[in-house]
């Protein structure tokens, strides 16, 4: 698949796709985020193919989502950290874990979120930053934005918004 395609496209939902809408690059940034930062362990507890990992990790770097440091010089092994902007996915990884264990885990979930700040369990929701209200389909509207445009990829989407129809 030619995820180039998808920076072109007005869309952050297509552009985020092009970067991180691969089942191993997830997984990998999941990884990341539970403390696994050297390639071996990668690779042992995903049980990907070294060349898949290696391809996963240059996209993740290429993207600027993680960096790749030597932690050894004979024989040269690196590990890899979480940039802001991939630390930014976080809520994105934990959200599409939540949606898994809601409709994909009849035996209950793999892994269980605590809040340290409260101690307590808990389930990521996407709320709003003013309010703090959840989020969903039925309660939020979309206006135009000043990056959107009518283009491909989000030609019908354009048109909804802006209320105009063109070619």
């Amino acid at each position: 698949m030619d995820r180039d395609r998808f920076a072109s496209i007005s869309c952050s939902v297509a552009r985020a796709s092009g970067v991180v809408a691969d089942p191993w690059a997830l997984l990998v940034l999941r990884d990341l985020f539970l403390g696994l930062t050297r390639y071996d362990e990668l690779r042992r507890d995903l049980g990907v193919a070294t060349n898949v990992l290696a391809d996963r990790l240059d996209r993740l770097v290429d993207a600027g989502l993680v960096v790749r440091a030597a932690y050894q010089q004979a024989p040269v092994r690196h590990e890899y950290r979480l940039t802001e902007a991939g630390h930014d996915l976080y809520g994105v990884v934990v959200a599409l874990m939540a949606w898994g264990d809601r409709h994909l885990a009849p035996d209950g979930p793999p892994m269980l979120l605590v809040h340290d700040v409260c101690g307590h369990r808990t389930t990521p929701v996407v709320a709003c930053d003013r309010c703090g209200g959840e989020l969903t389909n039925d309660e939020v509207s979309v206006r135009p934005g000043p990056g959107g445009r009518h283009a491909p990829g989000t030609a019908v989407v354009a048109e909804r918004l802006t209320g105009s129809v063109t070619g």
